[in-house]
């Protein structure tokens, strides 16, 4: 049973989170042999204020555009 975990700075729309689950679980079906059943996905949202980048957070560097 595969788990698959990933991180992403807050913000997406729940249509593109459900579309990452389906395309993700429809990937590890084909790579893995596995069935969609038995495959999890969890997204982990950081705020941009927990994100860096460069040492800067992804906050102030969307503040400065």
């Amino acid at each position: 049973m595969p788990l698959i975990q990933v991180t992403i700075i807050e913000g997406r729309t729940l249509e593109q989170k459900n579309n990452f689950f389906e395309k993700v679980t429809e990937v590890a079906v084909e790579t893995l042999n596995v069935k969609a059943a038995q495959v999890r996905v969890v997204i982990n949202e950081v705020p941009a204020t927990h994100w860096s980048i460069g040492g800067v957070s992804k906050a102030t560097i969307d503040a400065n555009k």
